[in-house]
């Protein structure tokens, strides 16, 4: 500042009120002129302190912007900032032994405080105006004091780093300096929200309004470590303005910044809750209410709940500009769920702190979804066919459809479409209807599933609540979103329904079934018969060994007890049991489900293909070729004897006989040889299990002939388990002394060896079918003999005491599901490329049907002969097997022919060799 200049400035400050606003006209231009020229910050101060003490109380509100604020507030703006770098310049340096740079810093924060007092100021003397201010009367200061507000609380923010340990040194100052600028900001906000704008305000104003709702977004970022409550009244005064002059800014707004903060400060309120919570946890201080860190806890879980519900009026509110930002959505909504049980990610936290916050942030969840139903990019989102989710977030996934599917029941109808129907065309965004969407997310909650995590079920009148599966809680919300869908969605709820139904995984299938038999039975009766219709002709057309058929085959055998005896009888007639194509349906189904016309006439058709198949075996000469026919009766024939309550019945006898003449065929060398007789003997087995006290002793010495084969033999583990259900029902029989010494050793050497096997599976089925054996038989001699190994004996033991050798914790058994999980998946996904395989095989086949035999590739010079004698080498066995000795009480005598024909063979065999070795 130039000496002549000072004079007046000493001359000025002696003045009274009255001088000043006397001369206010002549000297203030003096005095904005001397601050803007000045360089020094203590001149610039009290140049600065001048004006807005001895002056601005005497000026109009219409002359405050152009007078006054204009000219000096961007200068003490500048000045500010200057302050700011100087500290960091100069604080290098800084040490309690440095007493001048000490006194320098310290003298730099008291400047800012003056600073900040001054424009404090300002805004009071805006204040004492009755009327409320334009806002182009005071345009500068709001801008000015929110860019000296942003320094202000982002140094106070920094100081630890900035101070770098020294911050006792100045920490009273920055204290002072921090409660300066709140009350500054409090001020301004007050100030501003008594300014109105309407519709008719000029681009200016609009353009101001969203630079001060900006600024007060960057300074909430700021402050969200610094003070709760000042953070919090930043952060409504924003939405409230953005409010306020709603159709006047939305379309200049962030949004986007907006909303994310509003996401980010809620995840780090969430997560510093039940970080707190656990501490409390931890430190045993549940029910000490008043200690701080249950204050501390409390203060989070209101900020929490503040920030959940400001995100849920302000996506009300800006609806239309949010649309890009859902991914932010349901990221957040995901991680909420992922910390609330039954997440298996989820912390285990005290009861009330869980209750209070369950209230601050799984609540507002709920509001937060509404607000988003009618949204596409979220529903595209959630529905999309790809969704790679982490672990922890498939569960919450699950539960968010299923929100979704309790919420939609209310919304317009463009909803109801969006949710439900699924992309529609090849220029949409691809999505799964919600029914489809909410089975593979289920399926894909393996571990939740095998766990089982438990959810609130449903409330019943006069019923306390009890905790229910996933599989049920989901089943339940899935029932009543069908019986409130309207009737142009049950198309795709039936695809859906399919859909999951004819995937690999059992559960799933097994949820779809449910709904589909509660839809088939809310529905009317004759929705009911189109279903099974459609469910038999499905059945008809799979392969017997096929997943989908056991699937299809369980939902057919739910869905016949739902039909009326008039439907029943027309099932009978659209497929009639007499015809060998429809028995892969009647097998599935459980007779005694059919009225009692039906299930006679199920049971004679059945019956009577089965002595024709068996008379058609033996005029054709048992041959081979022929025994697949017979398995085929076998399956329905099981599906018939297993319904019957008395061995009299006509049908029982007929079985009886049947299975004998069967059993007189077989021969255990021959089961060994020839796999279809293997699937032969499975069903004897079965069957025989049922009948076993209408047959013969000698008929059963044979079955035991066969099991004795098989089990010394390496074969597949249902025939194992079919043979042991037949052994387990041995015990219901009392052998006479005659056919004791052949069979009872052979029947404790059987049970010897299958409680000895190291599969779990097998071992689980061989102690079950044992101890329903011991309990029932009158020969205890086969007890003690197949116990006859300490081992053995033990394990049985064990298993009839219900004692658990090896107690798995929970955390082991958790890690152990999950490792499970993804081999249960690639298992699942091998068993749906499979089958992809042996449709495009069908296909394939049926082609060639119809086409000429392509040419035939060329083949490696010994390939040929191998093949050749695989086929005469395989041929040769058989026929052994069928004249091996031993043989002739169970296969015709050998034809007269055959010898005449072998010595022909043996010549041909020597011409083959002498030809080969001459080349």
């Amino acid at each position: 500042m130039s000496q002549t200049n000072t004079p007046l400035l000493d001359e000025v400050v002696q003045w009274s009120q009255e001088t000043c606003r006397r001369e206010l006209k002549s000297v203030l231009p003096k005095l904005t002129s001397l601050h803007n020229d000045s360089e020094n910050w203590n001149d610039h101060i009290r140049i600065l302190k001048v004006i807005t003490d001895m002056f601005l109380p005497h000026m109009a509100l219409s002359e405050l912007e152009d007078e006054c604020f204009s000219k000096i507030l961007p200068k003490a703006v500048t000045m500010f900032e200057g302050m700011i770098k100087e500290i960091l310049d100069q604080v290098g340096g800084l040490s309690s032994q440095n007493t001048e740079l000490c006194a320098l810093l310290r003298n730099i924060l008291q400047a800012m405080m003056q600073i900040i007092d001054a424009l404090s100021t300002c805004v009071r003397h805006v204040g004492t105006f009755e009327e409320a201010p334009e806002l182009d009367a005071i345009r500068s200061l709001p801008a000015c004091i929110l860019k000296v507000l942003t320094e202000t609380f982002n140094h106070c923010k920094e100081s630890e780093v900035v101070y770098c340990g020294r911050l006792s040194l100045v920490a009273d100052l920055l204290q002072g300096l921090f409660k300066e600028a709140y009350c500054l900001q409090k001020a301004l906000l007050e100030l501003l929200d008594r300014i109105s704008l309407d519709s008719s305000a000029s681009e200016e104003d609009v353009s101001d309004t969203v630079t001060v709702i900006h600024n007060l977004l960057d300074i909430c970022s700021i402050i969200s470590n610094l003070d709760i409550a000042l953070h919090a009244n930043t952060w409504k005064f924003l939405i409230k303005h953005s409010l306020k002059y709603q159709s006047l800014v939305e379309e200049h707004l962030h949004h986007g910044d907006i909303s994310n903060s509003l996401c980010d400060n809620l995840l780090v309120s969430f997560n510093n809750c039940v970080e707190l919570a656990e501490q409390i946890k931890r430190a045993g201080l549940q029910e000490s209410t008043q200690s701080p860190e249950n204050k501390l806890f409390q203060k989070t879980a209101k900020m929490c709940r503040f920030f959940a519900n400001t995100l849920v009026h302000y996506i009300k509110e800006f609806n239309f500009f949010l649309t890009k930002y859902c991914s932010c959505y349901h990221r957040l909504y995901l991680h909420v769920i992922s910390k609330f049980p039954p997440s298996l990610s989820a912390p285990t936290l005290p009861s009330a702190l869980s209750e209070e916050l369950n209230a601050a942030a799984l609540v507002p969840m709920g509001a937060l979804l509404l607000q988003l139903l009618a949204v596409r990019p979220f529903a595209e989102l959630v529905l999309r066919k790809d969704s790679r989710l982490s672990p922890e977030h498939k569960l919450p996934q699950c539960l968010l459809l299923v929100s979704v599917l309790g919420q939609i029941h209310s919304q317009p109808e463009e909803v109801l479409q969006l949710w439900h129907t699924g992309s529609q065309f090849s220029e949409e965004e691809p999505r799964l209807p919600l029914y489809q969407a909410l089975f593979t997310s289920f399926r894909r909650c393996c571990t939740e599933r095998r766990v089982p995590v438990l959810l609130p079920g449903v409330m019943m009148k006069g019923q306390a609540q009890v905790l229910v599966t996933l599989h049920n809680h989901i089943c339940v919300q899935l029932c009543a979103s069908v019986a409130a869908l309207p009737p142009a969605y049950i198309p795709v709820l039936e695809r859906c329904l399919l859909k999951a139904v004819l995937q690999a995984d059992t559960q799933t299938a097994l949820l779809a079934t449910d709904v589909w038999c509660f839809t088939a039975r809310y529905g009317t009766a004759e929705l009911c018969l189109h279903h099974v219709h459609l469910v038999a002709q499905l059945v008809k057309s799979c392969p017997a060994e096929c997943y989908q058929s056991a699937q299809l085959g369980l939902l057919l055998r739910r869905m016949v007890f739902l039909m009326t005896p008039d439907h029943q009888m027309e099932l009978v007639e659209r497929f009639p049991p007499a015809e060998v194509g429809n028995l892969p349906v009647w097998r599935h189904v459980l007779l005694r489900a059919l009225s009692q016309e039906a299930r006679r006439r199920v049971e004679a058709d059945i019956t009577d293909l089965t002595q024709k198949a068996l008379s058609d075996w033996r005029n054709g000469g048992y041959k081979l070729g022929q025994v697949e026919k017979v398995n085929k009766v076998l399956l329905s024939l099981l599906a018939v004897v297993r319904v019957q309550s008395s061995p009299e019945e006509p049908c029982v006898l007929s079985a009886a006989g049947v299975i004998t003449q069967l059993w007189l065929r077989m021969s255990p060398d021959q089961v060994q040889t020839h796999p279809v007789l293997q699937s032969t003997l499975q069903l004897l087995l079965s069957i025989s299990a049922i009948l076993v006290k209408s047959l013969e002793p000698q008929v059963l010495h044979q079955a035991l002939l066969c099991v004795d084969k098989v089990v010394s033999q390496k074969c597949e583990d249902q025939l194992l388990l079919a043979a042991l259900e037949f052994l387990s029902s041995l015990g219901k029989i009392f052998f006479p002394p005659d056919s004791q010494n052949p069979v009872l050793p052979r029947l404790s050497s059987l049970f010897a060896v299958l409680l000895a096997d190291g599969v779990w599976l097998l071992q689980q089925h061989a102690l079950e079918a044992f101890s329903q054996f011991a309990e029932i038989t009158n020969h205890e001699e086969v007890i003690s003999q197949s116990l006859s190994v300490e081992e053995t004996k033990t394990k049985v033991v064990n298993y009839l005491s219900k004692t658990v050798n090896a107690q798995e914790d929970v955390e082991s058994r958790l890690q152990r599901l999950k490792l499970e999980t993804p081999v249960i998946d690639e298992h699942n996904e091998r068993l749906e490329l499979n089958k992809e395989t042996a449709s495009s095989k069908l296909s394939a086949e049926a082609v060639a049907d119809l086409e000429p035999c392509p040419k035939r590739a060329r083949q490696e010079p010994e390939e040929p002969y191998s093949r050749y004698i695989q086929t005469a080498e395989s041929a040769l066995k058989a026929l052994q097997a069928l004249i091996a000795e031993g043989a002739p009480d169970i296969v015709a005598p050998p034809p007269q022919w055959l010898e005449p024909r072998l010595q022909e063979l043996r010549t041909l065999i020597t011409h083959i060799s002498t030809a080969g070795a001459a080349t």
